[in-house]
C-alpha cells in the first residue's frame, strides 16, 4: 500500500480552489487546518498509510485545543480532502470513509464522535445499524412490501412502519415464539404517545391482512376510530395566508439580503410564485430543469412526482412573466442554459437548490416577513402555501357562480392527486369560503321555493 505522502501544499491548494469558497478569509483557514493534519500525520505514520488510529490521535489532541463543534466542522474537512486525495489517486483510502461505509453512516459526525468516547471501539459498533427485516418476521413483512410494490404501489410510508417495528422485533428475541397480537402489544407498550400507539395497531392491521390471505383463521387487526381521531386532531392545520400577508411574503423575497449570490432573491421569489400561484410541492420546485418550462404554450412540466404521476401545468399570464424575467435574469449570470440545466441554479458545485436548502432559505424569508417567529418549528409552513392555493381556487369559482363540486376532479389533476379525496384534504373551511358557500345554497334555495310556490 501506498504511504501517506510528504506535506504538499500544492495538493491542499488544489483542493481548496476546488471548493469555490466565497469569504476571501476561508481559504487560508482551510489551508492552515489541513496543513496541521498533514503535518501531524506524517510525524506519526512514518512512511505508513493513513489509518483509523492516526486520525483518532489527531482528533485526541485537536479536543484539548478546540471546542467540540469546531473539532467537528474541522474533521468534516479533513474527511473531505481525504476524500479527494484518494479520487486523486495520491492515497490508497480515507480511513473515515471506510469507517462511514463499515458502520452504515451517512456523515462524518457520528464517527468523529465515537472515536472521540472512552470506548471507541464499542462506541463505533453501537452505531452499526441493524440489518433490514433482519428479524424472525422480517422474511415474511419484506415478503409483503415486495408483493405491494410489484402491484404499482409506493409503499414507502407503511415500508418504513415495519422496518421500525422489524428493529423492535430484532432487539427482543425472547418474543420469537410469541402470537402477533401479542408482538403488537409488546411494540405499543415500548413507545409512548398516541402517534406510536396508531402505529403499532396500524402495522398489526397490515400484517394480519397480509397472513390471512395465506391462513385464514387469522384474527383481522383492528385500529381504533377514536385513537385515529385524537391523532388527527393533534396534527397541525394548515395557515391560509391572505393576499396581504402573500404580497408581503414576495415582497421580502426580492429584498432577501445576499451580497455573494446576487440571484438568490429572485430564485426565491420565483419559487414562492410557483408554490402560491400553481400549488407546486417544494420537491417539485427544486426538480425543475430547464427543459421543463415552456415559453411558447405557457406551461411547465412536472416529471415523475408523489404517485408516479407526472402532469403538464398551463401557468397565468402574470406567472410565466416572472418565470421569464427569471430566466433573463439567470442566463445573465451565467448558468447554464442546457434543458437539463436545473432551473433554480445557484454557484456552489451542485449547481442547484436541494429540496433542504430551498427550505431554509424559504423559511428565512417567512421569519425576515414576520409571519412565522423565529424558535421552533411553530407557525405558518411553506406547504400552507399549497394549502392557500386550493382554498383561493374555491373561492374563485363560487364567484364566478361555477359549481366547485363539478370542478374537483380538474382541481386533483392539476394538484397531481391519484383521486379527489386527496384533494378535500387541502380545502380548509375559511369565513370566506364559507360564506360564498352559503350565499350560494341561499341562492339556489330560493329559486326552488319560487318554483314551489308558483306550482
Amino acid at each position: 500500500m501506498k504511504p501517506l505522502p510528504v506535506e504538499d501544499q500544492e495538493n491542499i491548494r488544489r483542493f481548496i480552489k476546488k471548493l469555490k469558497l466565497r469569504h476571501p478569509k476561508s481559504p487560508i483557514i482551510y489551508s492552515c487546518i489541513l496543513r496541521d493534519f498533514q503535518r501531524f500525520a506524517i510525524q506519526r505514520c512514518v512512511g505508513k498509510p493513513l489509518a483509523a488510529d492516526t486520525v483518532r490521535a489527531w482528533l485526541e489532541e485537536r479536543i484539548q485545543r478546540w471546542p467540540l463543534h469546531i473539532v467537528f466542522h474541522r474533521a468534516r474537512l479533513v474527511d473531505r480532502f481525504l476524500d479527494w486525495m484518494t479520487a486523486c489517486d495520491c492515497l490508497p483510502s480515507n480511513p473515515l470513509h471506510e469507517l462511514r461505509s463499515e458502520y452504515g453512516q451517512r456523515t462524518t459526525t457520528p464517527i468523529i464522535r465515537a472515536l472521540l468516547s472512552s470506548d471507541s471501539a464499542t462506541a463505533l459498533e453501537r452505531l452499526r445499524p441493524l440489518p433490514r427485516f433482519g428479524s424472525f418476521l422480517g422474511p415474511r413483512m419484506q415478503e409483503h412490501v415486495a408483493l405491494m410494490r410489484s402491484l404499482g404501489h409506493r409503499y414507502d410510508v407503511y415500508s418504513d412502519r415495519l422496518l421500525r417495528f422489524d428493529r423492535f422485533l430484532q432487539r427482543r428475541p425472547d418474543l420469537i415464539d410469541e402470537s402477533l397480537p401479542v408482538l403488537i402489544e409488546a411494540w405499543r407498550q415500548a413507545g409512548t404517545g398516541l402517534q406510536h400507539e396508531l402505529e403499532s395497531q396500524q402495522c398489526g392491521r397490515i400484517l394480519s391482512k397480509a397472513w390471512r390471505r395465506a391462513d385464514p383463521s387469522v384474527a383481522l387487526g383492528s385500529i381504533d376510530a377514536d385513537l385515529e381521531r385524537r391523532v388527527r386532531e393533534q396534527h397541525r392545520r394548515p395557515y391560509i395566508y391572505t393576499e396581504d400577508e402573500v404580497r408581503q411574503l414576495l415582497a421580502t423575497a426580492r429584498t432577501f439580503p445576499s451580497p455573494l449570490a446576487p440571484l438568490r432573491p429572485l430564485s426565491l421569489y420565483t419559487m414562492l410564485v410557483l408554490s402560491y400561484c400553481a400549488g407546486l410541492r417544494l420537491r417539485e420546485i427544486v426538480n425543475l430543469t430547464v427543459g421543463d418550462v415552456n415559453l411558447e404554450e405557457a406551461a411547465i412540466e412536472i416529471r415523475c412526482t408523489k404517485f408516479f404521476k407526472s402532469r403538464r401545468l398551463p401557468l397565468a399570464p402574470s406567472v410565466m412573466a416572472a418565470l421569464k424575467a427569471y430566466l433573463d435574469a439567470r442566463q445573465k449570470a451565467g448558468a447554464p442554459t442546457g434543458p437539463a440545466a436545473g432551473l433554480f441554479w445557484h454557484q456552489q458545485s451542485a449547481g442547484r437548490y436541494s429540496q433542504v436548502m430551498a427550505g431554509k432559505l424559504l423559511v428565512r424569508v417567512l421569519r425576515r416577513a414576520g409571519l412565522k417567529p423565529s424558535p421552533g418549528k411553530i407557525g405558518p409552513r411553506i406547504h400552507d402555501l399549497r394549502h392557500a392555493f386550493c382554498v383561493n381556487r374555491m373561492l374563485t369559482w363560487y364567484r364566478e357562480g361555477i359549481n366547485p363540486q363539478s370542478r374537483l376532479p380538474y382541481l386533483a389533476t392539476y394538484l397531481g392527486h391519484k383521486n379527489i379525496n386527496s384533494t378535500l384534504i387541502y380545502l380548509t373551511i375559511t369565513q370566506e369560503l364559507l360564506q360564498q358557500a352559503s350565499e350560494r345554497f341561499r341562492r339556489n334555495g330560493a329559486a326552488l321555493l319560487r318554483v314551489g310556490g308558483q306550482s
